[in-house]
């Protein structure tokens, strides 16, 4: 399941526009003809918001030359070039299926007096440094590991080379201050022959 997610991960995009039901936007979609590609503008009610993850969806409405259209637009796919909020609506359910019934001034939902008109985002995901994947950046991270291993290692072996030379100065002394205590009583022996 998390081979899954992480490409589902990988095909989301970092930044999302926050959109609620009820809200008049603009969508702005590329639209290929033969070779040539351009940007559509759609502009409509959202009705309704579904799904989760690379799979979500937002449909918007609108009423052109006397008929009714709807579109349904998957967020994250790469065809959206920008979506623009254009009127803050009150909406107090979560789709708005009841204005395929109506016509007119009553197809539209009230707008929320005094609210501001901001194009707010989502971060999903953080930006990536330009240049590198992450797949350099994980190498990047081994190689310095490596690098301080090393470091930490010949650090390590001098500290022991050091502890390993104390401990044969230590044993040298030892075995001097014996070499003069066995020749002490020598001389005393001497003395006491005398």
């Amino acid at each position: 399941m998390d081979i899954l997610k992480s490409i589902e991960h990988e095909q989301q995009k970092n930044k999302i526009p926050e959109l609620r039901v009820g809200n008049t936007v603009k969508v702005h979609v590329r639209i290929k003809e033969g070779n040539k590609e351009r940007i559509q503008v759609f502009e409509g009610i959202i009705i309704k918001k579904q799904g989760g993850g690379v799979n979500a969806t937002f449909t918007v409405r609108r009423i052109s030359y006397g008929v009714g259209v709807e579109k349904t637009f998957l967020v994250h796919s790469p065809m959206i070039e920008k979506v623009e909020l254009v009127r803050v609506g009150k909406a107090r359910r979560a789709k708005l299926y009841y204005l395929r019934d109506r016509v007119g001034k009553s197809a539209k939902t009230k707008e929320k007096v005094g609210a501001r008109i901001e194009n707010k985002e989502v971060i999903i995901k953080e930006d990536i440094v330009p240049g590198e994947t992450v797949a350099e950046e994980t190498e990047n991270a081994i190689v310095e590991a490596v690098e301080t291993a090393k470091q930490d290692e010949a650090k390590v072996e001098e500290a022991v080379a050091k502890a390993e030379e104390a401990v044969k100065e230590e044993k040298v002394e030892e075995s001097k201050k014996e070499e003069a205590k066995a020749e002490e009583p020598k001389s005393e022996d001497k003395k006491e022959n005398k």
